[in-house]
């Protein structure tokens, strides 16, 4: 968010994380889209707090399995652990799950859905990157299904990127970039 707003040269706005604000209760994420989800955790932030709030909702949309993961991405496989334990489980089982898909069916989307709720409003967004899932993770970089995502246009998996190059095209990037004008009306 630091990196959009120093972009858009946008000042007059101090960001804060749920690290620095008092705990409070968040909605299960039951919502059908990534809009649904954002839109809730943003709304839950912004009774909580007070505060224009933003929140983010974000995961893979896989052609072949009709959009799925979807908003089950971080949950897709099921199994409990830690994050690199369910990252590893997920990515396992999409790649079963596409074993006999042919390279011209493995479309994909990393999709981000960016909500900011404040008194003037709500506003919704969504960025995508599209790209295919290859057949072997490749990469140690970023996290989730990035091993597996070959972004549009690129040689190299989300895990190969820098962060820097993964930020300047990746699907939370695009989405925040859309918030720039009403995050410049809260800036006055």
């Amino acid at each position: 968010m630091h990196r959009v707003l120093d972009a858009a040269g946008i000042s007059g706005l101090t960001l804060l994380s749920l690290d620095d604000v008092a705990a409070f209760d968040e909605a299960p994420e039951t919502g059908a889209t990534f809009e649904e989800n954002a839109l809730a955790k943003a709304r839950d932030a912004y009774r909580a707090t007070g505060l224009p709030s933003v929140a983010d909702d974000s995961g893979l949309e896989v052609a072949a399995l009709n959009g799925m993961p979807g908003v089950l991405s971080a949950r897709w496989s099921g199994v409990p652990g830690d994050a690199a334990e369910k990252d590893r489980a997920n990515t396992a089982l999409l790649l079963a799950q596409l074993e006999d898909v042919p390279e011209s069916r493995r479309n994909a989307a990393f999709v981000s859905a960016c909500a900011l709720v404040s008194a003037a409003g709500e506003v919704v967004v969504r960025g995508e990157w599209p790209g295919t899932i290859v057949r072997k993770p490749r990469g140690d970089g970023g996290f989730g299904y990035d091993p597996v995502f070959l972004p549009t246009g690129s040689d190299r998996t989300a895990a190969e990127l820098s962060p820097a190059e993964k930020d300047a095209v990746s699907h939370r990037g695009r989405a925040l970039t859309q918030l720039v004008p009403a995050l410049r009306e809260l800036a006055g």
